[in-house]
């Protein structure tokens, strides 16, 4: 990363860790072995996708692959690594604001980023909770409906 673009960032409204988060992308990346994969596009048409890895109750592992913007990577690697060793319930309340707390600061305009990351990951987590109940659901009926 070159001195131009940490400065153009930085400029532009992003705190030291948000540009941090876009340089290093320590959380961008697949899981082949996720227990939960959800994407979402947001308004302007950025694409986030979550894999989440589980042991137990407990989150594992996150990544994160994003098609967008800065606002956007770095919002996605905050999310992911926010989430990891988190419990079910923990990362659920995982918000707008704790992502905020976590980034420092963002530009205005990015706002929508953040709320993508944070959207992302509540879906995977509710679509996550939504499986392993219906698993559980048929192992108490003996598998039937």
């Amino acid at each position: 990363m070159t001195d131009d673009i940490y400065e153009m960032l930085s400029k532009s409204g992003y705190s030291d860790k948000a540009i941090e988060y876009f340089k290093s992308r320590e959380s961008i990346g697949d899981l082949p072995e996720a227990d939960q994969v959800t994407d979402l596009t947001g308004p302007c048409g950025d694409n986030m996708k979550i894999y989440l890895k589980f042991d137990g109750d407990k989150i594992d592992d996150a990544k994160i692959q994003v098609l967008g913007c800065p606002g956007a990577i770095a919002s996605g690697c905050a999310v992911a690594s926010l989430a990891k060793g988190k419990s079910l319930e923990e990362a659920k309340k995982i918000d707008l604001d704790a992502l905020y707390k976590e980034l420092e600061k963002l530009p205005d305009k990015k706002i929508h980023c953040a709320r993508l990351a944070v959207k992302t990951l509540q879906r995977a987590l509710e679509q996550y909770s939504t499986k392993m109940l219906e698993g559980n659901n048929r192992r108490m009926t003996g598998g039937k409906r």
